[in-house]
């Protein structure tokens, strides 16, 4: 590459570091916050649920609204969105106000997600691509690595706020070098409608599905009732809307092939079960075993490592013997760790939890490669730009799922002063045994999704896992 399609590379590389951190950095510190703001553990969940429904929301329409209006001024403007977000959430007074600030700043976040992939094919020649996709890939995977060390530091160190500040000298830099490098392209369909009624009903749908799982184990139980109705009405509003829309944003005739749908609500159970993993663990490390924060973050890199160490092998695996076998394999140990995790008490060894964690990351890392090449390579080329951004929805509507499934078996197994005081009240003993529950909870979402494998028969794909980054949130 030349210095000018490095410099190219190395501002959508920013893009995907960012949100990689983003996706990590954050958990180590909900303790923290949750103590900060005096609020119950299920109420701090809302600093990660509110950031993923916007997330899912905006994916797909982010990437639409790059073809009709061009990818450098709106990648540009995620940036400068996501920048002011990560101030707004650091500077954020009260808790309400954080949520907000961080639904702002998940508006920046699923613009930066959705173009950075279509960018590089779009401004680089064909010969390079896989060489700057592997460079995107592993900004996201070094990001996604480094968030709960680097969070747990500067939580312990200076504050929480800073977790959100880390974010503005990156967006600072990006924004300045893609004003002077990103070149000034035609938009790729002008013509072409935003689907904004979708939009609106899956915000609708996905919100009220959240919300109604987080309160339905709190003093609200009528509300949350309520709520996962009218999320129920919406997602049958969003079915009919996408089949009659001109130009939608998911083209549901793709779910008529078995594979495929199967496939991709794998994508959301591997996702799912990381994530509600990844929302109890710091309040386990630090609350039932008393770690401080920064330690506590180094433990959690046991994770993120073990997914990039595996994830490449199980790709060229795949491309060799086929993506069924990797896959299964890879759920199958990803079930054994959370197994494990269910065994932890107030009395365990913290390498016991780093080596399940590692094991977690490995068995995710092996089936997601082979599983994100088997989803691909079923569909005809022209459909991939759109399966891929689906892809990434499927895989944030885990992450959502998650945090919401993780907090209301907790909250069930401990009861309802789960979602009415905040964790560093409760005694470390039941806080353990109530997390043993939600982790066996998600053993089973694994095991299921080995179920769903088996229904699938193994087919040849012309499509190669290179050059994909793995989900990490």
């Amino acid at each position: 590459m030349s210095p000018k399609e490095l410099l190219i590379v190395l501002v959508i590389s920013l893009g995907s570091f960012m949100s990689g951190l983003d996706a990590t950095i954050v958990n180590i510190a909900l303790p923290t916050i949750g103590k900060a703001f005096e609020i119950s553990t299920v109420t701090v969940s809302w600093v990660l649920n509110a950031y993923l429904i916007i997330l899912v929301s905006l994916l797909l329409a982010a990437s639409r609204l790059g073809d009709i209006r061009g990818y450098r001024k709106i990648f540009l403007g995620g940036f400068v969105i996501f920048t002011c977000g990560s101030a707004a959430c650091g500077i954020a007074p009260s808790f309400d106000i954080l949520i907000v600030s961080r639904m702002i700043q998940a508006v920046g976040g699923a613009v930066i997600a959705a173009l950075g992939s279509v960018m590089v094919t779009s401004y680089l020649a064909s010969s390079l691509r896989g060489q700057a996709l592997g460079f995107v890939a592993m900004f996201t995977m070094l990001g996604a690595a480094l968030g709960p060390v680097i969070g747990g530091f500067l939580t312990s160190a200076f504050s929480w706020r800073f977790i959100f500040y880390v974010n503005l000298p990156v967006g600072i830099l990006a924004i300045i070098i893609g004003l002077y490098i990103l070149p000034h392209l035609a938009p790729v369909s002008p013509k072409a409608r935003l689907d904004a009624p979708g939009v609106a009903l899956v915000f609708v749908a996905l919100g009220t599905l959240i919300f109604g799982l987080t309160a339905l184990q709190g003093p609200a139980a009528q509300t949350a009732y309520a709520a996962l109705l009218v999320s129920l009405i919406f997602w049958v509003l969003f079915y009919v809307r996408e089949n009659r829309a001109p130009e939608p944003l998911i083209k549901f005739r793709l779910f008529s092939n078995r594979a495929f749908s199967l496939q991709n609500i794998n994508v959301m159970f591997i996702q799912l079960a990381m994530a509600g993993v990844m929302i109890l663990m710091p309040f386990y490390l630090e609350l039932v075993k008393g770690i401080p924060t920064d330690n506590a973050g180094t433990i959690l890199l046991a994770l993120p490592i073990g997914m990039i160490l595996t994830s490449p092998i199980a790709g060229r695996i795949s491309d060799v013997i086929g993506t069924k076998k990797p896959i299964i394999i890879g759920f199958v140990i990803a079930s054994a760790a959370l197994f494990l995790l269910s065994t932890l008490s107030a009395h365990s060894s913290v390498g016991h939890a780093e080596i399940y964690l590692f094991l977690l990351g490995a068995g995710t890392g092996f089936a997601y490669a082979p599983l994100n090449s088997a989803v691909m390579g079923i569909v005809p080329p022209e459909e991939r730009g759109s399966t891929s951004g689906l892809i990434k929805m499927m895989t944030n509507l885990g992450s959502s799922l998650g945090v919401a499934l993780a907090m209301l078996v907790t909250t069930a197994a401990l009861g309802p002063k789960m979602a009415q005081v905040s964790a560093h009240t409760l005694p470390a003993g039941e806080l353990a045994g109530a997390f043993d529950v939600a982790f066996l909870f998600l053993m089973g979402i694994e095991i299921l999704a080995i179920i769903l494998m088996l229904a699938i028969k193994d087919a040849p794909s012309d499509y190669s896992t290179d050059g994909e980054p793995v989900a990490v949130y």
